[in-house]
C-alpha cells in the first residue's frame, strides 16, 4: 500500500511540474510575442497558425522523444539537417527575444559602448558556434 501511495505522489508531482512548465514556456511565447514577431521577420505572415501548429507539434515530439526509450536511427545526413534546424530554431527565438526586449541596445548603451554593439552580436555568435563545437566534438560520441 506504501509503495502504490508513493508512485501516486510521484506521479502527481510530475504531472504537475510538467504542467507549470509547461504554462511558463506557453507564457513567455504568447506575452513576449515570440512567434508573431518570428513571422513578421520571416515575411511568413499568411502562415501565422501554420508556425504555431509546428511549435506545439515540435514540443510534443521533444516530449515524446526526451520521455520515452524510442531510439531513432537516421543517416549521418538527416541527423545534421535535424540539428540545423533546431539551432536555427533557438537562434532565432533568442534573436526574437533579444529584438522584443532591447535587451543589447539598452546594455551597450549602460555600460557607454554604443559603437561596439557589432562586436558584443559577433563575440557572442562565435562564442555560441565554438561551444556548440566543443559539445558535439567532447560531449557526444557519435561515432559508431
Amino acid at each position: 500500500m506504501t509503495l502504490s501511495l508513493n508512485y501516486l505522489y510521484q506521479i502527481v508531482i510530475g504531472l504537475g511540474s510538467g504542467l507549470i512548465v509547461g504554462a511558463g514556456f506557453v507564457a513567455f511565447l504568447a506575452v513576449l510575442g515570440i512567434i508573431p514577431r518570428l513571422v513578421q521577420i520571416s515575411k511568413f505572415r499568411a502562415s501565422l497558425t501554420g508556425c504555431q501548429n509546428v511549435v506545439v507539434i515540435g514540443s510534443l515530439l521533444g516530449l515524446f522523444i526526451t520521455f520515452t526509450d524510442y531510439t531513432l536511427t537516421l543517416p549521418y545526413v538527416l541527423v545534421l539537417i535535424w540539428g540545423l534546424i533546431q539551432g536555427m530554431f533557438v537562434g532565432m527565438l533568442a534573436a526574437a527575444l533579444t529584438e522584443i526586449l532591447n535587451v543589447f541596445p539598452i546594455l551597450m548603451k549602460r555600460i557607454r559602448l554604443d559603437n561596439f554593439i557589432q562586436w558584443l552580436i559577433m563575440s557572442l555568435v562565435i562564442g555560441k558556434i565554438i561551444g556548440s563545437l566543443f559539445h558535439w566534438i567532447v560531449f557526444v560520441d557519435w561515432m559508431p
